[in-house]
C-alpha cells in the first residue's frame, strides 16, 4: 500500500478516535505521522481531492460533444490546458483508465481510388512533407466511400495542410471526375489559390484532363502520390480514419439513407471537426478554424 494512503488512513483513525483521553499529539506520535499533516488532513475534509477535480474536468470535456469520447490522453491533455488545467500524461491516463474513458483503436480504412499507368512520371511535389507555414499553400484531397441503405456514398474533401481545416466537402452517389472537380471549385469560390499545390493519389479522377484543366485555370500546381505509396497522402487518409472512427463506425450507415448520413457528416465536419475538436498538429491543440482565426487576428493587430 502506498505511503500516502497509509498516512491518510491513520489521519482518519485519529480524527474518529481522538475525542477522549488521547491527545492528537500523542496519537500522531504513536502512529508515526506528523501533527501538521493531521491538521492539513482536517482542513481538507469535505474538499474534493485533486483526482476528483481532474475527473470532473475530464467528464465536462467529454460532455461538451458526443464526439469527444474519442479523445485519447494527448488530446485530452491539450483540452485540459485550454481550460487552464495542467496535468501529466500518466495521471490523465490513470484516471481515464479508471473511468473506462480509454478506447481501443478501430480498424484503419483502405484507400479507394486506383492509379492509372499513363501518368506515372508526374512529379510528387509534396514528398510526404505535410507542413505549411501559411494557409492555402498545400492542399490535400482524396475520395472515400460509405455503405448506406440506398447504395454507396462517396465523400470528397479538401484539407489545408496549414491548420488541418476541411475547406470543402462534396458527397454524391458516384465517384466520377465531376465529384472531384466540384470539390475543388467549391474552394476557388471562397479563396484565391494561385501558386497553391493540390496533392492527391493517382486515381483516374485526378489524372483526368478535365480535373487538371480546372487546376491550371486556377493557377494551382498538381502533385500526385507515387504508385502504391499510401503514405504519400497519409495526412488525408488520417482525416478519413478520424471521421470513420469518431462517427461512421459508431452508427449503422448500412441501415440509413444517404441523405441522413450526409447530414451527419456535414454536421461533424463543419460544426465539430473544424471548430471544436482538439487538433494535436496545431500549436496548443487549437481546432483548425480557431487556429486560423487567431493567426488572422495577430496579423491584423
Amino acid at each position: 500500500m502506498p505511503k500516502e494512503v497509509r498516512a491518510h488512513q491513520r489521519y482518519q483513525f485519529i480524527y474518529e478516535k481522538h475525542h477522549g483521553k488521547w491527545t492528537v499529539k500523542l496519537m500522531c506520535r504513536i502512529l508515526c505521522v506528523s501533527v501538521s499533516g493531521y491538521y492539513k488532513y482536517r482542513r481538507n475534509l469535505g474538499k474534493p481531492d485533486k483526482d476528483t477535480v481532474l475527473s470532473a474536468a475530464i467528464q465536462f470535456i467529454l460532455d461538451e460533444s458526443p464526439y469527444n469520447d474519442n479523445y485519447g490522453v494527448p488530446r485530452m491533455q491539450l483540452a485540459l490546458l485550454q481550460k487552464g488545467i495542467k496535468a501529466g500524461i500518466r495521471r490523465i491516463t490513470r484516471i481515464m483508465r479508471q473511468h473506462g474513458w480509454l478506447h481501443k483503436p478501430h480498424r484503419k480504412p483502405k484507400g479507394l481510388t486506383h492509379a492509372t499507368t499513363e501518368i506515372q512520371e508526374q512529379e510528387n511535389l509534396i514528398k510526404q512533407d505535410f507542413s505549411a507555414s501559411e494557409p492555402l499553400k498545400k492542399l490535400l484531397t482524396d475520395i472515400s466511400q460509405i455503405p448506406c441503405q440506398d447504395g454507396k456514398l462517396y465523400i470528397s474533401p479538401i484539407l489545408d495542410c496549414y491548420n488541418g481545416e476541411i475547406l470543402s466537402l462534396i458527397m454524391r452517389d458516384n465517384m466520377k471526375k465531376e465529384l472531384c472537380i466540384d470539390t475543388f471549385r467549391a474552394v476557388t469560390k471562397r479563396y484565391k489559390l494561385n501558386g497553391c499545390i493540390l496533392h492527391s493519389d493517382r486515381g483516374s479522377q485526378y489524372t483526368s484532363e478535365a480535373f487538371r484543366d480546372a487546376l491550371s485555370k486556377a493557377g494551382v500546381k498538381q502533385s500526385l502520390s507515387g504508385v502504391n505509396h499510401c503514405y504519400d497522402n497519409s495526412r488525408m487518409e488520417s482525416f478519413f480514419a478520424t471521421l470513420k472512427k469518431e462517427l461512421l463506425y459508431r452508427i449503422p450507415t448500412y441501415k440509413m439513407k444517404r441523405d441522413t448520413v450526409k447530414t451527419m457528416i456535414f454536421r461533424y465536419v463543419f460544426t465539430y471537426y473544424n471548430r471544436m475538436r482538439i487538433y494535436t498538429s496545431n500549436p496548443g491543440g487549437y481546432p483548425p478554424v480557431v487556429y486560423r482565426t487567431l493567426r488572422e487576428e495577430l496579423l491584423a493587430a
